[in-house]
């Protein structure tokens, strides 16, 4: 009998399912689900660096892709034997006593501070400083070493303290806090007891300065001298985490229904989308996986042997077994990679969509399609006259901070900045020049690694920016001087979920042999440019240069 899996994979905007075959990883169907709260942009205050999401996105999303892909492949039921979610992170969210998401409950349905923080939320940054500051001076153990060094906004701790301090009202309906990729795997199983649910090591590790050799959590000393909430909520957490071939659970009776599933199938512990995307693009030794969308996220997984008692500074954190059982998972990234020029594209378009969309002389229909031209032909019209301004000639210098820094060495305070803008400067110039930031921002990711002595041999690179964008790949391998390759599958991380789920269920004996039969090929190879490396090099510095300055003048005002 045929055996499949399902991956789930939460991004940003999104949640898609793919139905895999576990015999050779063929994708029998998927299906997207937009969520249409934060396509409104609900709960969300990019002037204070507020994103939240409703978790009924997540949940409706939920049931609706795995229903479709069930109804599409028409595959039975029963044959169906695990499923595994990916999510973004760290995106924690307050929950009650028994699960529900305190956004769900009477008088916090229109609660911000109620809602999942995203991942990109930067509300934090007072938060996070203080952590630093305190995992330095207070004498105990630095929690923060095997997370880089440097604590950021972005992740769990941080988030909570600011949402604590901000909102009473929701501490006091709180039970405890879970990792999106918890909260959806414990509303998929069978396990229900919140304290014995097994959570994910990638998201406790990475986000949550979780490691055995301090038992687990930060003691509770050192989280009281932050908030005596914090040291409460400890106790409401978790001890023990879980890497993602193992079981969380098998699927419930209520979603087991709502799916067309059976309560035989396995449901996997939860993990991150950049883990996993890893895992769907056959991660190996001394190969570098950048999932690169909205904003990167670099892994790498080493032997215990080859890393031992060595922390790797700067980075987002070395996790044993968070990418593979038995291996340790480094994790880097970009706060914004896609999003720079997204950035850009919006600049550029506030007068089409406040003067020639909004106007009364055009039709409906005529703004419809003036809409869908626009979305087809901006960013590779930008992109291809970018692509032509030759080497020689002058384009700005642009650093892609507009999100902040998450690596190496995060700094959410700090902000982007062009120089070198003349009169000849045009919109692909600048375009240009945020292309070569995004570049140059993972090349600094890169030289880190080496300089800590993580050797780099290959460069994989997976997502809608490595399948769509010859030109910023291209750009890519001259500025790391290193030949990229792009994985073929267009849901690298839904798949990666997929395996994890084949060797929970049994079907596969650990993660290495399940990715090398399931994982992406690839479809694609760029390789450096010698005529063009020697040039980048130059840039580069010049990059480094504006880089050292803003930091400078953002250390002097803060």
């Amino acid at each position: 009998m045929k055996k499949y899996v399902i991956g789930l994979d939460y991004g940003s905007d999104s949640v898609r399912a793919v139905m895999i075959d576990s015999q050779n990883g063929a994708e029998l169907a998927s299906e997207v689900f937009w969520y249409p709260r934060w396509k409104a942009q609900k709960y969300c205050d990019p002037a204070i660096n507020q994103f939240r999401q409703h978790p009924l996105d997540h949940i409706e999303g939920l049931e609706h892709t795995i229903a479709s892909v069930m109804k599409q492949s028409e595959v039975s039921p029963e044959t169906v034997k695990g499923i595994c979610i990916d999510t973004t992170g760290s995106s924690p969210m307050p929950v009650t006593q028994d699960g529900t998401p305190l956004a769900c409950k009477d008088g916090f349905e229109e609660n911000p501070n109620a809602m999942m923080v995203l991942w990109k939320d930067h509300t934090a940054v007072k938060e996070a400083n203080e952590i630093n500051e305190l995992a330095r001076s207070w004498g105990g153990e630095d929690y923060t070493k095997y997370e880089g060094g440097i604590y950021s906004s972005e992740w769990f701790w941080a988030k909570i303290l600011h949402v604590a301090r901000e909102d009473k009202s929701v501490v006091d309906a709180t039970h405890t806090w879970m990792e999106h990729c918890d909260f959806i795997t414990y509303l998929l199983a069978d396990e229900k007891d919140l304290k014995a649910f097994k959570r994910s090591r990638c998201a406790a590790g990475h986000k949550a300065m979780w490691h055995e050799s301090w038992g687990g959590l930060p003691d509770s000393a050192f989280l009281s001298k932050l908030d005596p909430y914090l040291a409460s909520l400890r106790d409401n957490l978790y001890q023990d985490t879980f890497t993602s071939n193992e079981v969380a659970g098998h699927l419930n009776k209520e979603w087991a229904d709502k799916l067309g599933l059976t309560t035989d199938t396995v449901i996997a512990v939860g993990t991150f989308d950049a883990h996993a995307g890893a895992v769907g693009a056959k991660v190996d030794h001394h190969a570098l996986v950048r999932v690169m969308g909205t904003s990167t996220c670099d892994i790498m997984v080493s032997s215990n042997q080859a890393v031992g008692d060595k922390t790797v500074k700067g980075i987002c954190g070395q996790v044993d077994g968070s990418v593979i059982p038995g291996m340790v998972g480094l994790e880097a990234g970009q706060s914004a990679f896609g999003d720079v020029l997204a950035w850009f594209k919006d600049v550029l378009q506030w007068p089409i969509d406040n003067l020639v969309l909004n106007s009364e002389v055009l039709s409906e229909e005529q703004k419809a399609e003036l809409k869908d031209e626009i979305e087809s032909k901006f960013i590779r019209s930008l992109a291809e006259q970018a692509e032509a301004i030759a080497l020689s000639e002058v384009v700005p210098v642009a650093l892609d901070w507009v999100n902040g820094r998450r690596t190496p060495d995060a700094n959410q305070e700090l902000k982007s900045a062009i120089s070198g803008i003349s009169l000849g400067t045009k919109a692909p110039h600048i375009f240009k020049s945020l292309v070569n930031a995004i570049c140059f921002g993972a090349k600094m990711i890169v030289d880190r690694f080496e300089d800590e002595g993580v050797k780099i041999e290959t460069v994989i690179g997976i997502g809608g920016v490595a399948r769509k964008s010859p030109f910023i790949m291209q750009t890519l391998a001259n500025v790391l001087n290193m030949p990229i390759k792009v994985a073929e599958s267009d849901q690298a991380p839904a798949l990666g979920a997929a395996i994890y789920a084949a060797v929970a269920a049994g079907i596969y004996g650990n993660v290495i042999e399940a990715s090398k039969v399931m994982g992406s090929d690839f479809e694609a190879e760029y390789f450096p440019q010698a005529s063009q490396v020697e040039v980048y090099a130059q840039l580069l510095e010049a990059y480094k240069q504006l880089g050292n300055f803003v930091e400078e003048q953002t250390n002097k005002n803060t």
